[in-house]
């Protein structure tokens, strides 16, 4: 499993055209889910962007009371090594990273952060104000 946290002081994502998550000072988390992830790795990629201490002041997100936008990536686990188009062998098919998502939002939700999230499969408008900026890749 492979994230990208971005701190952002805001963040969008419409899908035709219609703003279906948004935020404030926060966390895009663009994530991304692989085929051989481990069963509990959805665990600690959930402890990893609420306690990351990435925001203003080396705060986590739960320390700041900050939301995330969570956006499902599954070309972060393109292998681009040998030719001109990218492979996409190792990230998961839909039916098994859809519920994995569905499981770091709730993770989070249940440690009272605010979370908005993109749709699942669609195609996505991300808008982003990066604060920084300041991204890192959290691979778990």
């Amino acid at each position: 499993m492979k994230a990208v946290l971005t701190r952002v002081s805001s963040a969008s994502v419409a899908v035709d055209g219609d703003i279906v998550g948004a935020i404030g000072p926060g966390l895009l988390a663009l994530v991304g889910v692989g085929r051989d992830d481990a069963a509990d790795a959805w665990e600690t990629m959930v402890r990893k962007i609420a306690e990351l201490r990435i925001l203003e002041g080396e705060l986590s997100v739960e320390d700041a009371g900050a939301s995330v936008l969570l956006v499902s990536q599954f070309t972060l686990h393109g292998q681009t090594k040998k030719g001109r188009r990218p492979s996409w062998s190792d990230a998961a098919p839909g039916e098994i990273a859809e519920p994995v998502v569905a499981r770091i939002a709730a993770g989070l939700k249940a440690r009272g952060i605010h979370v908005e999230e993109g749709k699942f499969g669609a195609i996505m408008q991300v808008t982003s104000v990066n604060e920084g900026p300041f991204t890192v890749l959290v691979e778990c």
